[in-house]
């Protein structure tokens, strides 16, 4: 049974910052009372929709008292009965505790694995698998780095990925993913096995991660473009390493200026997610669901060649639609993934 007073607290909340947006809030509070605003609204909703039914139900079971109106109170009830649970149900993932990163943008790495070029090969599919993903949501994916191998696969790839919820649908693609298939180079038929890591970041802002002039070192280099065909002669590119954590980016656009605010960009959405991770181990020091937690040694996914294959090892799904989900088609996977988050959070609070 969902607490009325709970629903009570949050239908206030929400009057509340819709009467501060009607008569003008400050330009400092604005944005913060509009995003709040925004995240209530669907909950408000759908309590509003919880409630209706309810109300729905009451007036038919009281027309059952009235000869007149009996047969029509029969006749509607099983329905209306039936919405309840549905709509208890609704409200429940609703009112789920809401990942405060769930709204950013992302920032993505992918870096191949076990597997030598192959894997350097399939660390690309990978990378234009998530663009058309991107694409087809209407997100801006943005290169920000990247390393090309000589066959044409990747070294390494550092994405920014804006739009609509979306760390909300990546941050369930952190983790190892594996292929199994016959490499072009292979003469003899044989099918490897090789992996390439993938690792969704929530995008830092200003005020998550304040950085220390003195805990960072930049440092300049003459920057290549992909796989070393285009040499500049300036030495626009950036590496910055920040000592405290030992962690170094770089950035080799054009622009020196650019590459400073990308690395420094990069690094603040690193620190930020070591900070939420930690936050997460402490939380979750006794659970045992991975999903979406974004532990990047757990391989999650396998993609199969031969059997036309995907396989979620997290929520053992399985699907033999593998050039539609390399095309881009995440959805299905991604809602699977995201319904059993969800259950396992409707568990744990009601354990």
């Amino acid at each position: 049974m969902i607490p009325q007073d709970k629903l009570a607290q949050i239908s206030q909340r929400f009057e509340y910052l819709e009467a501060k947006l009607n008569e003008g809030a400050s330009a400092a509070e604005i944005v913060t009372v509009s995003r709040e605003y925004a995240e209530l609204k669907p909950v408000v909703d759908q309590i509003n929709a919880y409630r209706t039914a309810v109300a729905d139900l009451e007036e038919a079971e009281g027309w059952l008292k009235d000869p007149e109106m009996r047969d029509l109170a029969e006749e509607e009830l099983p329905a209306l009965k039936a919405r309840i649970p549905e709509m208890e149900h609704a409200l429940q993932l609703a009112l789920l505790p809401k990942d405060a990163a769930d709204a950013r943008p992302a920032i993505m790495e992918i870096r191949p694995g076990t597997g030598g070029d192959e894997a350097g090969l399939f660390a690309g599919d990978l990378l234009r698998m998530y663009q058309r993903y991107a694409e087809g949501r209407g997100w801006k994916f943005e290169i920000l780095e990247e390393q090309l191998s000589e066959l044409g696969g990747i070294k390494e790839v550092t994405a920014r990925v804006a739009g609509e919820g979306v760390f909300a649908r990546l941050k369930y693609e952190s983790g190892v993913h594996r292929v199994q298939r016959v490499p072009e180079t292979e003469s003899g038929g044989r099918i490897h096995t090789s992996a390439a890591t993938v690792a969704v970041l929530p995008e830092a802002e200003d005020v998550d991660i304040q950085i220390n002039a003195n805990d960072i070192r930049i440092d300049t280099m003459r920057s290549s473009g992909a796989g070393g065909q285009h040499v500049n002669t300036t030495d626009s590119a950036v590496r910055i390493t920040h000592l405290p954590t030992g962690i170094v980016v770089t950035s080799s656009e054009k622009s020196q200026h650019r590459n400073r605010e990308i690395a420094m960009q990069v690094l603040r959405t690193r620190l930020f997610d070591m900070e939420r991770q930690k936050v997460h181990d402490e939380r979750s020091a006794n659970r045992k669901s991975q999903v979406g937690s974004g532990d990047r040694s757990e391989r999650i996914r396998t993609y199969n060649f031969p059997q036309g294959r995907m396989t979620d090892h997290r929520i053992n799904l399985t699907l033999y639609s593998l050039d539609k989900i390399l095309q881009g088609d995440l959805d299905e996977t991604i809602d699977a993934l995201i319904s059993d988050a969800q259950a396992t959070l409707l568990a744990e609070m009601e354990g």
